[in-house]
C-alpha cells in the first residue's frame, strides 16, 4: 500500500516542478513510510511513497517498463499478479522483480489501456507512456483506492492519493464548492462526483482517464460495471456451495504478503467469515484485533472473543471511551474533506491496534452492500411489495396524508417510526431509499441553512444524483437498484474512504476480500429470496457459512460498528454539543442559522430528539474547515 502524486502539463514543452512534486509526496508520507521516489520527464513528473508489502527490496517506484517505454506509480495490490505474470511470461515477457508493480507495466505493454480489465485487486495508478506521450490514470472496480485530481490555471493536471497531496501545490485554489456542503450535510461525506474544493474531483471507481499533451482533459471512461439485471438459475445447494468456495478463494488470494498479516474481527458475520477462512489456510494462529465501547449496548467484544476462541486466534482488544473525543482534530487532518461517519474513530483505533502486531489486515467490508445486509434493504424490500400492489396515484395521497398526520418519533427505532414508513410508501422506491441512506433530510437541511446559502445552493438537491443512479441502474427491482447505488455511491464515498484513510494514517494495509469483483458479480445475480428471506439479510451467505460459524454469530441482530455519540453528546460531551456552530470556523462561513443549530443541540442534550449524527456532522465540518484553512 502506498501513496502517489503527479504533475502532467498539457504543454509538452513545459517543465514540471520536481520541488513541488516532492512537497506533494511529503504531504502523504504516512501512506508510504518505507520508501520514496521521484521521476522527472520534462512536462511530467511522478512521485511515490511506498509501504513495502510484497517483494520488499525489489520493487521500488517509480518503476520503468522492461523496454523503458513507460513509467509507473502504483497504490494498491494486484491479487492475481502471479497468474498474470505466468501468462505474460508464456507470451514472451521478461521480469526483473517478484512484485505486482512490474506485472502492471508488462500487462500495459501487452494489452494497452485494456490491461485494467485483466487486473483483480485494489489499485490506483498513473502510467506515463513516453512513446505515445500520454498518461493513463486508473482506479479499481469498487473504488478501494482513491485518486484526487485538479486542473490548474497553468495548464497542468495534478493528482494525488489524498487531497492533502494536492493542497501542497501552491497553484491550487482553495475555494469551497457550495454544492459539496449540500452533499456533505445530506450524506455525511462528500461523494465521489464532487470534492469539498471547487475544481478538485475524484477519478470514479472502475474508470480510466487518458491525458494527452495539447488536448483538453477528456471525460473518464468506464471499464467495468456490475449488473443486477440477470438471475442465477442454479439450485440453492449449488449456489451455496459455489459461494462458500468463492469466499474462501477471495480470502486466500489476499493472504499473500512478505510482512505480518492479520484481520479485523468485530464479531459480526462478515469479519468472522473472513477469519474462519484465514484460520483454515494459516500456518499459525491468525492475529485478530477488536475494538469495544464503554456503552454496553453497543459493545461487540464478547462476540469477537467467541470467534477468536473458536479459531484459537492471537486476539487483541482495546476499548474506546468518551476521552477519544480529543482525537476529533486528528480525524479532520486524516480525512481532509469533512467526513462524519462516526465509526471512523473506532476504525482508526482498531487500525492503530492492528499496526502494533501486523502490517496487513483483512476486513469484512463489502458483504452488506453485495448481499443485502443492511436493515434499510429489508425495509425497502417490504415497502416495495406494497408499492407493487397499490399504484402511485393511490399511494401518494393516502400514505402522504397519513405520514404527515402521524406523530414524529425520530427517537424511536426505525420499525416503530410509522411516520417514516408511511412517508416512504408515498414516494417512489428510489426516493424512499435515498431518504433512508441520507443522514440529514431535506426538511431539516432547509431549516439549518442561512438565506444566503440557500440562494448560493440554488435548485440543486443532493439526493438527485443518487436517485438518478438508482433509476438508471442495470437492475430488475427496487432492491437491485438500492444495492447498485450502495456499491457505486455509498461504498466508495463512505465505507472505503473511512478504511483507507484510517489504515493509511498508521501505515497499515487493509484488504477487503469480500469486495472481490467476482464475488460482487455473483451476489448481483442472486434471486432476491437468496439475499433476503424472512426479513433476514445476507441469507445465502449465512447459509454458506453455517459449517464454519455458530448461529449465535450468524443470526443475531446486525449491530454494526456503531460509535455511541448520542450518549456522549448527552453526557460528557454535552457542553461541546451546545457550542457547535456558535463560534469558530463554522459560524464564520455564514452558511448556517446559528439559532437553528442551537435549537437542535438543546433538543438532543435534553433527550427530546436524537440529533447526534447532525451534531457530529457539524462538528467535523467545523474542524475540517479549520484544518484546510478555508474559514
Amino acid at each position: 500500500m502506498c501513496g502517489l502524486a503527479g504533475i502532467f502539463h498539457g504543454d509538452a514543452n513545459a517543465r514540471a516542478d520536481a520541488g513541488i512534486l516532492r512537497a506533494m509526496c511529503d504531504a502523504i508520507a504516512h501512506r508510504g513510510p518505507d520508501g520514496y521516489g521521484v521521476w522527472e520527464g520534462g512536462a511530467v513528473a511522478l512521485g511515490h511513497r511506498r509501504l513495502s508489502i510484497i517483494d520488499i527490496a525489489g520493487s521500488p517506484q517509480p518503476m520503468a517498463s522492461s523496454d523503458g517505454r513507460a513509467m509507473l506509480v502504483f497504490n494498491g495490490e494486484i491479487y492475481n499478479y502471479r497468474q498474470l505474470r505466468a501468462e505474460l511470461i508464456a507470451q514472451g515477457a521478461r521480469f526483473h522483480t517478484d512484485g505486482d508493480s512490474e506485472v502492471i507495466l508488462a500487462a500495459y505493454q501487452r494489452w494497452g489501456v485494456d490491461c485494467v480489465e485483466r487486473l483483480s485487486g485494489m489499485f490506483a495508478f498513473a502510467l506515463y507512456d513516453l512513446e505515445r506521450r500520454e498518461m493513463l490514470l486508473a482506479r479499481d472496480r469498487l473504488g478501494v483506492k482513491p485518486l484526487f485530481l485538479a486542473q490548474l490555471p497553468d495548464g497542468s493536471t495534478i493528482f494525488a492519493s489524498e487531497l492533502k497531496g494536492l493542497l501542497a501545490h501552491p497553484g491550487l485554489e482553495r475555494r469551497v464548492d457550495p454544492l459539496a456542503i449540500e452533499d456533505y450535510l445530506t450524506w455525511g461525506y462528500v461523494p465521489d462526483h464532487r470534492s469539498i474544493l471547487a475544481g478538485v474531483w475524484k477519478l470514479p471507481a472502475a474508470h480510466v482517464l487518458v491525458l494527452r499533451h495539447g488536448a483538453p482533459v477528456p471525460a473518464p471512461r468506464p471499464y467495468w460495471d456490475v449488473s443486477f439485471a440477470d438471475r442465477a438459475t442454479g439450485s440453492e445447494a449449488d449456489l451455496q456451495a459455489e459461494l462458500a468456495g468463492l469466499i474462501e478463494d477471495c480470502v486466500t488470494s489476499r493472504m499473500v504478503a512478505d510482512v505480518p498479516l492479520g484481520a479485523f474481527l468485530s464479531g459480526g458475520v462478515d469479519s468472522s467469515a473472513v477469519v474462519a477462512m484465514m484460520a483454515r489456510h494459516s500456518a499459525g494462529p491468525v492475529k485478530t484485533c477488536s475494538i469495544g465501547f464503554d456503552v454496553k449496548a453497543l459493545d461487540e467484544t464478547g462476540y469477537a472473543s467467541m470467534v477468536a476462541q473458536r479459531y484459537a486466534t492471537d486476539h487483541a482488544t482495546r476499548m474506546v471511551s468518551p476521552d477519544d473525543f480529543e482525537a476529533v482534530d486528528a480525524l479532520a487532518a486524516m480525512f481532509d474533506e469533512p467526513f462524519a461517519d462516526a465509526s471512523a474513530l473506532p476504525t482508526w483505533r482498531v487500525c492503530q491496534l492492528a499496526r502494533e502486531h501486523v502490517t496487513v489486515a483483512l476486513s469484512g467490508d463489502g458483504a452488506d452492500e453485495a448481499f443485502a445486509g443492511y436493515r434499510r434493504h429489508r425495509f425497502l424490500y417490504g415497502e416495495d411489495r406494497v408499492r407493487g400492489v397499490l399504484p402511485s396515484a393511490w399511494r401518494r395521497p393516502i400514505f402522504g396524508l397519513a405520514g404527515r398526520l402521524y406523530p414524529k418519533a425520530d427517537w424511536a427505532p426505525r420499525p416503530l417510526r410509522a411516520r417514516t414508513t408511511l412517508l416512504s410508501l408515498a414516494g417512489s422506491s428510489a426516493q424512499a431509499y435515498a431518504g433512508a441512506v441520507a443522514v440529514t433530510g431535506p426538511v431539516l437541511r432547509e431549516r439549518l441553512y442561512s438565506a444566503d446559502f440557500l440562494r448560493e445552493r440554488g435548485d440543486y438537491r443532493a439526493e438527485a444524483p443518487f436517485i438518478a443512479m438508482m433509476e438508471a441502474a442495470p437492475a430488475r427491482s427496487g432492491l437491485d437498484r438500492a444495492q447498485y447505488a450502495d456499491l457505486k455511491f455509498w461504498l466508495p464515498g463512505d465505507i472505503l474512504t473511512k478504511v483507507d484513510r484510517a489504515s493509511m494514517a498508521v501505515g497499515l494495509e487493509a484488504r477487503e476480500p469480500l469486495l472481490d469483483h467476482r464475488l460482487i458479480e455473483f451476489a448481483a445475480r442472486l434471486p432476491e429470496p437468496m439475499r433476503i428471506r424472512g426479513m433476514q439479510g445476507k441469507w445465502l451467505m449465512k447459509q454458506a457459512m453455517r459449517p464454519n460459524l455458530p448461529d449465535d454469530i450468524l443470526f443475531r441482530p446486525k449491530q454494526g460498528f456503531v460509535t455511541p455519540i448520542a450518549q456522549w453528546f448527552r453526557g460528557p460531551l454535552s457542553g461541546e454539543a451546545l457550542r457547535i456552530g456558535q463560534g469558530g470556523a463554522l459560524a464564520a462561513t455564514g452558511w448556517f442559522d446559528k439559532e437553528a443549530i442551537a435549537s437542535a443541540a438543546k433538543a438532543h442534550v435534553v433527550g427530546a430528539s436524537d440529533h447526534s449524527r447532525l451534531l457530529w456532522q457539524l462538528l467535523q465540518l467545523d474542524r475540517s474547515l479549520t484544518n484546510l484553512g478555508l474559514a
